[in-house]
Order: structure tokens, then C-alpha cells, then sequence
């Protein structure tokens, strides 16, 4: 359609073709057009005053009119047949049922508010609805949103704008409190941090204090003990030169200082092995002590007061001499029975294994109806001596394990030393 729209236009006007004519060249324009192109062409004319000459918009060749001007060229009949028929088929038609085929949408339905053809009314989807002219209907609302517009008045106006400044009033003071309550988030949860903080400090602190004297335990006898290695070390050194020695009196004299060193050295008193003991340990502290702390009373909180408490070798063996001495304070009646008791069950194991269990629980019951029947000083000290000999026991496996340690350790260092002498 748009080629032929183009072929039917004219090329002066770019319009349809309005009444067709045909120029001496077989071009053909709109009569107005080339009316207009005559009397623009006769203002600079000289030609022959009986003929109107003509240039041809297209191919440019000047052409001679008739004395009775553009009336007197032909018509183009069969191009003007041809633009009334594609006027006509370019004409708007009217719009037709999509669900009955070639049926015109020519009644409005007022209960859908949409065109409907008459199928449509009858027997289609829209039976019995009210129906008018689209025409009419269109005339009859054309004042209803005028109507309308008068309803919208000045007091529902100012309602609605009232309306909306309360909402906004509304939100900002419920944003303000928002704000408000954040702020107060920020400052209580920067006070715990603050309190917590310190809390850490104090004890971090005192952790640092307990090191500290850990430190001040130690350094002396670590530091001691190493004096004692150098000059062992020097001792070795020494008696090494001494036994190189040619001079008789030289060697002598070299013995004799040798001899008083070593004599000062062995006598020398070693340093006692301390063990401190850190109380009360972190982890245990935290667990009894913090779950039951409130935000409340988080500034009450107590930091634990470390304390480090040493024990010698000799104080470690005091257990074993309370048990010994509890052995002793025992009553001779006492003391053999605590010792019969363990060979009458083993024997009566041994005898009779079967047996040997009642026999042996026959046995608890006489030694515990007799230990009732005892007084009550005997009965406190067997359980005191029991007591001191389970602590002596624990206490002697532990110093066994150190002195093994120990033994391991000097008899590593014997070894490097004589390989560095080798």
C-alpha cells in the first residue's frame, strides 16, 4: 500500500492526485498544481502570446499549452478512477465482532460498557442487557463529568490536605522517637562494652600481677641454678687443664684450688623445687561465678584476687609423714585388724571363689558391728589415718614423676657434656 500510496502522489503537491491532467510529455500532475506553475511561468514569459509555455516539474522539458491553458489538457481518467477506489479502500470501516465474524459492533451495551453486535444481544454473551446508540450514550454523559467535578467541593478539599499534614506530623514524631530509641541503644550497649572492658582489664591485670609474681618465684632460682651450671661447667673445664699440668708445683697448687672449689660447689645447698598453685584457676571462676551476673549488677561484678601459693619438696612430703604419724597413733587392736583383714579375704577368695564373696562381705560386717562398737576417738583416727595415707599416696606419685623428670634431665645434660668435651 505504501508503493502505490507513492505512485498515486503527485510530485509537486505530495498529495493524491486532484484532477489528473496530462502534459504534452506524458506527465501527469494536479490541475491546481499546474495552474500555479502556469502563472509563475507567465510573469517571465516572452514566448508567443498565443501559446502558454511550461516547464515539467519532472523532466524539466518546457512544454506549449493551449490558448485555453491547463482546461484545455486532458484528463487522466483511468489514474483518477484508480485514486477514488483507493480513497475509498483506505476509508476507516467499521470495527466488527470478533466472536461473530463480519457482524458490525453497532450497539453499546450499558451493562459492559462496550460495542456489541446484535448476535451478541440475541444469543451471545450479552443477552438481555440494556442496550443504546453509542451516539446517545456519548450526548447523555457528556455533562456527567462536569457533574462530577461540582461534587469534588472546597470542604472535602481542605479535609484531605488536613488529612495529609496529620500523617506527616504522625510519621516525623514517630521517626523522632525511632531516633530517639536508637541513640539509647547506642549509649547502653556502649556502657556494657565500657563496663565489660574494664571488667577484662581488672582481670587481665590481675593476671599480669600473678605472672609477675610467678616471675619474681622462678627468675631467682632459675638463675641460681644456672650459676650452679656454669660453674660446674668451669669446674669440668678446670680439671681438665689441671690434669694437663707438668709442673709438679704448679700441679699442686692447681689441685689444691681445684679441691676448694669443688668442695665449696658440692656443698652448696641445691635450690628446692616450688610449686605454685594459681587460685582460683579462669575457666573454673567464669563458670561458677559470671552466669549468674545480671546487666544490672554487671558493675559489681567481682574480679577474683589471684593468689599463687608455693610448697617445697619438704612441705610436699608432709602428707606422708601426717599419715605415718596417724598410723602410729592408731591402737594396737586397730592396726591389726586393718592389716589381718585384707589376707583373711584374699585367702577366702583363693579357697573358694564362690564362697570367698559372701565370706568376704560376712567379714565387712563383723569389722563394721565391731568398729561401731569401739569409741568414738578410735573410729576418727582409722578415718584420718585412711585419709592422710590416700593424700600421702597422691602426693608421693606426683614427687616420683618430678624426680624422674629431674633424673632424666641431669643425666641428658651428663651426655652433652661429655660429648662436648670428646
Amino acid at each position: 500500500m505504501d508503493s502505490l500510496e507513492e505512485d498515486l502522489t503527485c510530485s509537486v503537491c505530495y498529495s493524491l492526485f486532484s484532477d489528473p491532467r496530462v502534459l504534452p510529455c506524458s506527465h501527469t500532475f494536479c490541475k491546481d498544481c499546474l495552474v500555479n506553475l502556469l502563472q509563475v511561468s507567465s510573469n517571465y514569459s516572452i514566448w508567443r502570446p498565443l501559446r502558454w509555455p511550461i516547464k515539467c516539474p519532472n523532466c524539466r522539458s518546457v512544454v506549449e499549452l493551449p490558448p485555453a491553458g491547463v482546461d484545455a489538457l486532458p484528463s487522466n481518467v483511468s489514474l483518477r478512477a484508480i485514486v477514488e477506489k483507493y480513497q475509498r479502500d483506505s476509508e476507516p470501516r467499521a470495527p466488527s465482532c470478533q466472536e461473530h465474524r463480519r457482524q458490525p459492533l453497532n450497539m453499546y451495551c450499558v451493562q459492559d460498557r462496550q460495542l456489541i453486535c446484535g448476535l451478541c444481544l440475541t444469543v451471545g454473551q450479552h443477552q438481555g442487557h440494556p442496550i443504546d446508540d453509542l451516539q446517545a450514550a456519548f450526548v447523555r454523559e457528556k455533562r456527567t463529568p462536569a457533574l462530577l467535578l461540582a461534587r469534588l467541593s472546597e470542604q472535602r478539599w481542605a479535609q484531605v490536605c488536613e488529612l495529609g499534614e496529620q500523617l506527616e506530623e504522625e510519621k516525623a514524631r514517630c521517626e523522632s522517637l525511632l531516633r530517639q530509641d536508637r541513640q539509647e541503644v547506642e549509649e547502653f550497649f556502649v556502657s556494657l562494652e565500657e563496663v565489660l572492658a574494664r571488667k577484662k582489664r581488672a582481670y587481665l591485670e590481675a593476671l599480669s600481677e600473678a605472672a609477675a609474681e610467678v616471675a619474681q618465684a622462678y627468675d631467682p632460682l632459675i638463675h641460681t641454678v644456672k650459676e650452679l651450671q656454669e660453674e660446674q661447667l668451669d669446674l669440668v673445664s678446670l680439671g681438665s687443664s689441671v690434669e694437663d699440668e707438668d709442673s709438679p708445683l704448679v700441679f699442686l697448687e692447681k689441685v689444691h684450688q681445684f679441691r676448694d672449689r669443688v668442695e665449696k660447689f658440692i656443698t652448696t645447698p641445691l635450690p628446692s623445687v616450688i610449686s605454685l598453685s594459681v587460685t582460683p584457676r579462669a575457666a573454673a571462676y567464669l563458670q561458677q561465678s559470671w552466669p549468674a551476673v545480671t546487666i544490672g549488677s554487671l558493675e559489681q561484678a567481682a574480679v577474683p584476687t589471684l593468689c599463687c601459693s608455693a610448697e617445697t619438696e619438704a612441705e610436699a612430703a608432709q602428707p606422708i609423714r601426717t599419715a605415718r604419724d596417724g598410723w602410729r597413733r592408731l591402737p594396737p587392736a586397730a592396726s591389726v585388724a586393718l592389716l589381718v583383714l585384707p589376707l583373711l579375704l584374699a585367702a577366702a577368695l583363693w579357697a573358694n571363689p564362690a564362697g570367698g564373696a559372701s565370706l568376704g562381705f560376712s567379714l565387712l560386717s563383723r569389722l563394721s558391728q565391731s568398729a561401731q562398737a569401739l569409741s568414738g576417738d578410735l573410729v576418727t583416727s582409722v578415718r584420718d589415718a585412711l585419709v592422710a595415707a590416700e593424700a600421702a599416696l597422691d602426693e608421693w606419685g606426683s614427687q616420683m614423676k618430678a624426680l624422674e623428670d629431674r633424673t632424666l634431665q641431669q643425666f641428658l645434660d651428663f651426655l652433652k657434656t661429655q660429648a662436648g668435651e670428646g
